[in-house]
């Protein structure tokens, strides 16, 4: 039997749909290595959301084929370009869309069977999530992400996600909380969940956004400690969602809720709501109290002026959000923004984001100096060869915002949920005694 290894690129939704595949493959009796030199074959599950990323896949491909090694290419890139890539990269064996990853092991029965290049990519992505398929998970640790829907319906002018994944689909909830049930079961501590956006959950299912009721399901899971939303939509995070996070007891006081921008003029220029921002953030503060913000903004979207980016910053500066991260304006075909002028120049989009994170490191130095003798919630997620323990706080998402470096004589172990105290402070990190 032939091994497969597989290398993802790009973001948890991606990783968990590279999970799916590798665990039918598994299913059906194929040897599974995370060691691409030992395969025969492997499998590369591309993103393409921005230049970089889809550049950071394309190295991928040609190190494997440079290699020797035979390969199959998945995701975001067959989905964007098509049969172009075919004729790009005539080395692989297979192409393999968004919406096309249950097809893995017939894709992997085929290509072992004969040369003939095989090609499953639909030209109208229609993401149906493979509930029959047990994800085999890459990274094992204190969280595990769960992916409660998948597409989008919103049209953002610099985003080419709802072409590469189509329409917005849910799960149904009972297969969620089975999922979290068993990831709890395994040891998980924490789940993350993840979508486009976690805030239009449901609509398409229950004919009214449910993400309220799916929290209140998942509550419920006795050996779940904490459970993280990411990437709502500013426009849908009403009160009665924020009171909900706020009442229940597993539900981390973490926001995540990505702006992209305040001036009015980017963001009808974005296709994003035109609501005032400051509003919302005072209205999340007020419904949860010590909760967190995390938001993302781009900088240099074409038509964006001085002004524009001075509004940016003075709101920034004012609403000392706790996580924020900043983007330059990306290119994409197929969107809004790509034809939109006048663009800006590259060395103005990189003073821009400059300009923000100096001044939010500022920002979140000063946070953080705050918890300087203060108690605080931490998850545990590693323990370093020297005894140190490495521990987010319950204001930390995994892999994105920042880390807790605890010192102890108490043994634990990665997921424990232990409670210390903050000793000294700087950017992104906290040190901690427990």
């Amino acid at each position: 039997m032939r091994q497969i290894a597989l290398i993802n690129h790009g973001c948890a939704k991606n990783l968990i749909d590279s999970e799916l595949m590798l665990g039918k493959l598994a299913e059906n009796g194929y040897k599974i290595t995370l060691d691409e030199t030992k395969a025969d074959i492997v499998i590369i599950n591309t993103c393409s959301f921005i230049n970089d990323a889809e550049k950071e896949s394309v190295a991928s491909i040609f190190e494997m084929i440079n290699a020797g090694k035979k390969i199959i290419i998945a995701g975001c890139l067959p989905q964007k370009h098509k049969k172009e890539l075919q004729k790009l990269i005539p080395e692989a064996l297979a192409f393999i869309g968004t919406s096309d990853i249950d097809k893995i092991v017939d894709v992997v029965k085929k290509v072992t069977k004969d040369k003939k290049t095989k090609y499953e990519v639909n030209e109208k992505p229609e993401y149906n999530y493979p509930e029959d398929i047990k994800r085999q998970q890459i990274t094992m640790g204190a969280s595990s992400y769960i992916k409660i829907a998948e597409g989008c319906n919103f049209k953002c002018g610099y985003c080419i996600i709802p072409q590469l994944r189509g329409p917005y689909k849910s799960r149904k909830i009972e297969n969620i909380v089975k999922e979290a049930k068993e990831l709890a079961d395994k040891g998980t501590s924490e789940i993350v969940l993840i979508a486009q956006d976690t805030t239009s959950y449901g609509k398409d299912l229950y004919g009214k956004p449910s993400l309220k009721e799916l929290l209140i399901e998942l509550n419920k899971i006795e050996n779940l400690s904490w459970i993280r939303i990411m990437y709502t939509y500013p426009s849908l995070l009403d009160d009665d969602l924020l009171k909900t996070i706020n009442e229940l007891d597993k539900v981390v006081k973490y926001i995540d809720v990505p702006l992209q921008h305040v001036s009015k003029n980017m963001l009808e220029a974005m296709n994003r709501p035109v609501i005032d921002n400051k509003k919302l953030i005072k209205r999340i503060r007020k419904f949860i109290p010590n909760v967190a913000i995390r938001t993302t903004f781009i900088v240099g979207y074409p038509t964006e002026t001085q002004e524009d980016f001075q509004e940016l910053y003075d709101f920034i500066k004012e609403m000392k959000i706790d996580r924020l991260g900043v983007f330059e304006f990306s290119k994409e075909k197929n969107t809004k923004s790509y034809s939109l002028k006048p663009q800006i120049l590259a060395k103005v989009k990189k003073q821009r984001k400059n300009e923000l994170m100096k001044l939010q490191q500022s920002i979140s130095k000063t946070i953080n100096k705050k918890f300087i003798g203060k108690k605080i919630d931490c998850i545990v997620e590693s323990i370093n060869e020297d005894g140190a323990i490495v521990a987010r706080s319950y204001k930390d998402a995994p892999e994105i915002d920042g880390l807790v470096f605890i010192e102890s004589n108490v043994p634990v172990l990665p997921g424990d949920i232990i409670t210390v105290t903050i000793t000294s402070a700087n950017e992104y990190d906290l040190i901690a005694k427990y």
